[in-house]
């Protein structure tokens, strides 16, 4: 698999010709890159070793050898299907010598030569497909994909044709994971959005689009000389998160005033039945908003506003919408304390006594796990990161009873411990006890206080998180997100991504949950659309399990007067 390493020799090589070529185009450098690596980047990542020119190289990027059916359907299956076309046979050399040049500086190759039947049917950086040789023999017999301008044009005609597939071809600019789809139907001619990423070539359980889009987000840190990356390299053992918007609605600025609740904003102009089914976002009495429009359709006005550092769009009920005059600063429209003002208050973490093992085989405390050598997010690229948090949620592993840390007990249940564990050991911030009041009126004095449990800090639970995330989480790196499919998207990455969800009844228990990366084996379920409709979860509760979708919109259950997604890297 290519590296950050290999990804530099590229762009120093290559970016020139792609920014040349994709000059007015939806693609970029960046995701060219990606495809390259998926494409042949096994092979030239072994040939840039070996002193050759990057001319040379892509001179010798072909590869996809074939001598027999082996599953492929297209043209052509064997050698005699190839030499008995006309050219066939002249084409078959050219082939079969381009395997065996290839071979030569790609050791995993080379056993293969010894077998006069095998040849190549990928040719070029970009690998164009035999398959095309009925059509446009010349672009093969004269060896034309040798050259990589040549190679470059057939990939971004192809990826053209994806572009129409997806219904994006008059599109000025698409997302990268709109490029991973494209991508999926370069490499297989369709796309089927219920898979979402899982599908095209797979190799070891991980599949084409799963490839590009690695590849990809490691292609964004990379610089060409003389440029800059597309995105600064998160710090090791974290993964990248994208800013979260801006608002760019031009009408009138309303306040939201119910004196009594928050105000549902609604993905339509409609109350749904159920009345949460809708809902995308709560908003809190006080909150600012600015019109898209400001036409009323059925008692709404369409309406963008900030939520814990997300650009939220939907419909908010006009009769709880005061206008007012512009705000003095472009819209402050976060419910959130800013950074600046929580900035200076510190973890409430508990100090374990001198010895002291908090263990998962011991029923919880309000102290953290400090077993040694727990796993931990140490790595940079998202493949390792998502390995990682898979090596935490199998080491908490909540389905095992004999972890009585996680396990209910006597009507209890630790949804909230394991959230804390979970982040904890990836790295990030979420507290297990937070500081009461009368310390935070201590802290913004200016003293330092000690976290001592019921002096300092109390435990919190689920409720308590969901308030904490909302009061302080964006001052510890924490970002709301706007639906199932950005948390799911987020953690497939390598983040950390939670759902919460606030019990009406403050006595009783709310629900806290990680949303985790799909494996070859555990899958978020998608829609028609590819939308996430019910993410891959990990979990402490009545049911403990390390992976499972859980209920259809649970948070939206009448048993919570609030929900929100977070994402963290």
């Amino acid at each position: 698999m290519a590296n950050s390493n290999d990804i530099l020799w590229f762009k120093t090589s290559f970016a020139a010709n792609i920014t040349a070529a994709t000059a007015g185009t939806v693609f970029d450098v960046d995701m060219l890159t990606a495809l390259a690596c998926q494409e042949t980047g096994e092979l030239w990542t072994a040939m840039r070793r070996q002193n050759l020119t990057p001319v040379q190289i892509a001179a010798l990027c072909c590869g996809d050898i074939i001598d027999a059916n082996g599953g492929r359907n297209a043209f052509p299956r064997t050698k005699a299907d190839l030499t008995a076309v006309p050219n066939g046979t002249q084409m078959f050399a050219i082939a079969r010598t381009a395997f065996v040049d290839m071979a030569a500086h790609v050791p995993q190759y080379q056993r293969y030569t010894s077998n006069p039947n095998k040849f190549c049917h990928g040719f070029g950086v970009f690998q164009y497909d035999l398959q095309f040789f009925l059509e446009d023999p010349n672009y093969f017999l004269l060896q034309k994909y040798q050259n990589f301008s040549s190679s470059l044009q057939k990939a971004l005609g192809e990826l053209k044709t994806g572009l129409r597939k997806r219904g994006l071809q008059n599109r000025t600019s698409i997302t990268d994971m709109e490029f991973c789809e494209v991508a999926i139907c370069y490499n297989t001619g369709g796309f089927d959005p219920s898979r979402g990423l899982k599908q095209g070539y797979k190799v070891d359980g991980k599949y084409y689009g799963e490839f590009i889009r690695d590849y990809l987000a490691m292609a964004r840190r990379v610089a060409a000389p003389g440029a800059a990356p597309a995105v600064v390299a998160p710090a090791a053992g974290t993964a990248f998160v994208s800013d979260g918007g801006a608002v760019t609605a031009a009408g009138a600025f309303f306040e939201v005033t119910t004196s009594v609740s928050t105000l549902r904003l609604r993905s339509e102009p409609r109350i749904s039945n159920p009345e949460g089914e809708n809902v995308v976002a709560e908003m809190p009495d006080g909150h600012i908003v600015q019109a898209v429009g400001g036409d009323v359709r059925n008692g709404f006005i369409e309406v963008e506003t900030m939520l814990g550092n997300r650009l939220f769009r939907g419909f908010a009920a006009s009769r709880y919408l005061q206008a007012i005059s512009a705000p003095s600063a472009q819209v402050e429209i976060s419910n959130s304390a800013p950074p600046a003002a929580v900035g200076q208050i510190p973890p409430a973490n508990l100090k374990p006594p001198a010895g002291l093992i908090t263990k998962r085989t011991a029923i919880a405390t309000a102290h953290s796990l400090n077993e040694p050598n727990m796993p931990r997010r140490t790595s940079t690229g998202p493949a390792e990161l998502r390995a990682e948090l898979g090596a935490i949620i199998d080491y908490l592993a909540t389905d095992n009873p004999r972890h009585k840390r996680y396990w209910p007990r006597d009507g209890l249940t630790f949804c909230n411990i394991y959230a804390h564990d979970y982040c904890t050991l990836a790295g990030v911030y979420l507290p297990r006890t937070w500081w009461n009041q009368s310390a935070l009126l201590k802290i913004a004095a200016g003293q330092q206080l000690q976290a001592k449990l019921g002096n300092t800090v109390d435990e919190v639970r689920a409720n308590d998180l969901f308030r904490w995330l909302r009061d302080f989480g964006t001052a510890f790196g924490w970002r709301r997100a706007a639906s199932p499919t950005e948390l799911q998207d987020h953690a497939n990455m390598g983040g950390v991504s939670l759902i919460v969800a606030r019990r009406k009844q403050d006595g009783r228990s709310g629900h806290i949950v990680a949303v985790v990366p799909e494996t070859a084996d555990e899958t978020a379920k998608r829609d028609a659309s590819g939308q996430v409709t019910m993410p891959l979860q990990s979990q402490a509760g009545a049911e403990n399990f390390r992976y499972g979708r859980s209920t259809l919109n649970w948070w939206k259950d009448d048993r919570f007067a609030e929900s929100a997604f977070w994402i963290h890297g």
